[in-house]
């Protein structure tokens, strides 16, 4: 879902992970009907990460006594993020759940960290949730929080979730079989949780309130931490979180929908223009034109079958859904590089050209080939299916997600040229099922999320502020209607993936109302804290403009 998702997001993955073969969710059965049918070790070992060049992990330490590490001043040099941001490295308890000697083992997770802005003791603590990739890529994309911070004069933490980026709880074999039952919502929410408490008792800030952000995957952790462990984060911001649809819950052809629905905000005609194109691919298919298919689609390598032509089909309804979740009023090198307005920019590519699928071609290179030096495309390199309809992306990053979402998270959406533009490319939960036992070995828990973090039931829960984008294609799986005084859902007009975590000054009009609202929700809420911490009487309510609910300090609890 997100998701950079991130050098992830770039949509293709690295064939191998799980013991090195790939395995098709979907095969196709013929040109007309493409889309076909579908074809815990007890303790850890212990191990060292090795050519990671990180610490030996699997030595037991306290809890209590877990060293932190500050990388050397070149390592962070290197990168340019947030203000004043800072590498580290803390020893994370593997299990957290675990009892046994192997429950103490550790493992090097890496956040990052920037005082620049804090009044230290008094501040509050920002947190961000990391998801499914290096967290300096979802750093160097939330500017947004540390415009906040410097107004706020707070601790800014960006956590790394573990699996991703260089948080490997067994180095390089993390994501093989047998080494990737610690990968579950549960055990990087306990990260978080301990985490935070860990680096409240460094920095003397034992009385100061966290609040919680995260964008997508991260946002559903951002409200989950305030969900799960209410003790330790005050609230949280939960951007373009899809809480409902990876629940299990919602029309599984919402997501390729509302992806068609933004090209048609865009350009009425190129909605037709590309049904027009898929449909002529089809028809040489039919004929068994693989060769025209091939020149006309500039793939590298030529189409020669009618499991070629569903890859195909993959591959290009991958683009638009990059496209659509990256909509942004501005260039972006976020998830992959992009022009302003990308949809826009796509819908005049297919529309300049008289031949459909020359014009598809085009389209999808805004994605593929933003910088115009490829002259093919590697359609199996540039994009794999796996257990995310939306895309998995490249790398351990991506081996990583594909778990996840044969496990825990639920993302069964599909295509049907009905509803949406798309070719008709079905994904049951049979379909998820099979691929998932025959690759990782694991039977997907379909209604688990709706068990433990409470499906769409969340009016128990408070302090969250919930933000979709109405660009944004995950936004119908979010929280798009506020649940209670202290459960905000707001709504960026002309939004697309959570843009509002993004730089607000080069929003422009896109987001200005919208900022604003978060940013005194926020505001209101960090104030009302930090008063009663120290047992001041919080400020007087008021009312967020555009809002149902209030934002006022007297809402929250």
């Amino acid at each position: 879902m997100a998701a950079p998702r991130w050098a992830r997001r770039s949509r293709g993955h690295v064939r191998g992970g799980a013991g090195g073969r790939h395995v098709t969710p979907g095969a196709p059965e013929s040109c007309d009907r493409l889309p076909g049918l579908p074809r815990r070790e007890r303790c850890p070992v212990r191990g060292s990460v090795g050519a990671r060049g990180m610490v030996a992990m699997g030595t037991p330490l306290p809890l209590l006594f877990l060293p932190f590490l500050l990388l050397p001043p070149a390592a962070a040099a290197a990168r340019a993020a947030g203000p004043g941001l800072e590498e580290r490295l803390f020893q994370q308890v593997r299990d957290h759940f675990s009892f046994q000697t192997c429950g103490n083992e550790t493992f090097p997770q890496r956040y990052l960290v920037s005082a620049k802005f804090w009044k230290k003791g008094f501040g509050p603590i920002f947190f961000y949730t990391g998801n499914e990739g290096d967290i300096w890529t979802f750093a160097q994309n939330s500017d947004f929080i540390f415009e906040l911070a410097e107004e706020q004069q707070a601790l800014v933490i960006f956590a790394e979730h573990r699996y991703y980026g260089k948080s490997l709880p067994f180095g390089l074999e993390s994501t093989q079989l047998k080494k990737t039952h610690l990968l579950t919502v549960e055990q990087a929410l306990a990260d978080y949780a301990v985490l935070i408490t860990e680096l409240k008792q460094q920095y003397g800030a034992a009385d100061c309130p966290v609040i919680a952000f995260g964008g997508s995957y991260g946002g559903m952790l951002s409200a989950y931490m305030r969900m799960k462990y209410p003790n330790i984060v005050a609230g949280a911001l939960a951007a373009s979180a899809p809480l409902l649809s990876v629940a299990g819950l919602g029309d599984p052809t919402q997501f390729f929908r509302d992806v068609t629905a933004d090209f048609q905000k865009s350009s009425p005609g190129c909605v037709t223009a590309v049904r027009r194109a898929f449909q002529q691919i089809r028809d040489l298919c039919l004929s068994g034109a693989y060769d025209e298919i091939s020149s006309k689609m500039a793939t590298c390598n030529k189409i020669s079958s009618k499991e070629d032509v569903y890859q195909l089909f993959g591959f290009a309804r991958n683009a638009f859904t990059m496209m659509a979740m990256m909509d942004y009023p501005y260039k972006t090198d976020f998830m992959g590089h992009l022009p302003a307005n990308p949809v826009k920019v796509g819908c005049e590519q297919i529309l300049a050209h008289r031949d459909p699928v020359q014009g598809l071609a085009a389209l999808v290179g805004v994605f593929y080939n933003s910088s115009g030096s490829a002259q093919c495309y590697d359609i199996y390199q540039l994009y794999q299916s796996c257990a995310d309809p939306t895309g998995c992306g490249t790398g351990p990053d991506a081996e990583a997600w594909d778990y996840q979402v044969c496990t825990e998270i639920n993302l069964t959406f599909n295509s049907n040229n009905v509803t949406d533009m798309f070719p008709e490319m079905p994904f049951t939960e049979a379909m998820r099922e099979q691929y998932c036992q025959s690759k990782w070995h694991v039977r997907p828990r379909a209604r688990w999320l709706q068990t433990n973090f409470w499906g769409g039931d969340l009016k128990s829960a408070s302090n969250i502020i919930f933000s979709n984008g109405d660009l944004d294609p995950w936004a119908r799986g979010g929280i798009n209607s506020s649940l209670s005084p202290s459960l905000i859902a707001l709504t960026v007009k002309g939004g697309a993936h959570h843009l509002d975590l993004r730089d607000r000054h080069k929003c422009a009009t896109a987001c200005s109302d919208h900022s604003g609202e978060v940013v005194q929700g926020l505001l209101a809420l960090a104030t009302s804290l930090q008063a009663r911490s120290r047992g001041q009487q919080p400020p007087m309510q008021g009312r967020a403009r555009g809002s149902q609910a209030c934002l006022p300090t007297s809402c929250w609890v």
